[in-house]
């Protein structure tokens, strides 16, 4: 598996006390999209996209983070001719034409996928979620369509996320056709592009007049730009709740934590218990200094 630095998408996917900035999931969206146009030019399918399958890491000093796609296990050339002679992949993920009699796999099936990482992302919840292959095609038989979960309020993202979980795959859109939607090209889109990714992206290109050849065009757009602190956020959260529970698993009661961070256009407030604890996790706008 790839070197990455700052685990994978499960991180965010984990979490439902904490919502993404608007700015920061089109960017993560537009990375994972870019991703999966690159991996299908070489006719390839993955087979098993899923949030624990795209890794995140950031270029050391850079300030900016990568979705990288991994494990690559299942892979194999799309060939429409023949038949699928086994299953692969993690079943919430697998696309409705997996659970038809006759299945011929294409690279629609990564599409599906990648609807579903990014329901996932925006509702800590699968769109369907059986415990077993039988129940989940039953199930799907019964369905015309994934229904829209009240978490996702805009539409345009709505409109997006539901052409990548179409059940019809001749229907369902591709990545190059999903990274031209009105999600990231409208005028909102745009006006949607923070500071943080503007200056990063400027960064970037000086670091590349001054010889760094690693960055890329990407590296250069601050629409696929994702700030390394809203990163770091996720994780600091989750390494407090697991030594949360290490301690009252150690029987330490009257346990508070309080944890404030600062970022900009960015408010969280939740309360969680943990038996006869509580941790509280405040986040207020503001300029943070890292």
């Amino acid at each position: 598996m790839e070197y990455s630095n700052l685990k994978t998408l499960d991180i965010i996917a984990k979490q439902p006390h904490i919502h993404l900035p608007t700015y920061t999931l089109r960017a993560l969206m537009k990375q994972i999209l870019e991703g999966m146009k690159a991996f299908h030019s070489t006719g390839l399918i993955h087979r098993d996209i899923k949030c624990d399958n795209i890794l995140l890491h950031s270029p050391p000093g850079s300030g900016r983070v990568h979705a990288k796609i991994s494990d690559f296990g299942f892979a194999k050339k799309e060939d429409r001719s023949i038949g699928l002679t086994y299953l692969a992949g993690t079943l919430p993920y697998m696309a409705s034409e997996l659970f038809q009699d006759k299945i011929i796999v294409t690279q629609k099936v990564d599409l599906y996928a990648t609807g579903v990482t990014f329901y996932r992302l925006l509702t800590h919840k699968y769109p369907i979620n059986c415990a077993s292959y039988e129940e989940q095609k039953i199930k799907i038989a019964r369905m015309k369509s994934i229904e829209r979960h009240p978490e996702i309020k805009d539409n345009l993202l709505w409109d997006l996320i539901s052409k990548l979980l179409e059940f019809d795959p001749n229907k369902r859109i591709t990545s190059d056709q999903a990274l031209q939607h009105p999600y990231f090209t409208s005028p909102e889109a745009i006006a949607d592009i923070s500071k943080e990714q503007q200056d990063l992206a400027s960064l970037a290109a000086v670091a590349q007049l001054e010889g760094d050849s690693s960055i890329t065009e990407f590296d250069k757009e601050p629409s696929f730009i994702r700030d390394i602190v809203i990163v770091n956020l996720f994780i600091r959260i989750q390494n407090n709740k697991q030594k949360c529970e290490q301690a009252l698993n150690l029987g330490i009661i009257d346990l508070f934590i309080g944890i404030m961070i600062e970022y900009p256009r960015f408010k969280v407030l939740k309360q969680l218990s943990y038996q006869r604890d509580i941790i509280e996790i405040g986040i207020k706008s503001s300029s943070i200094q890292q």
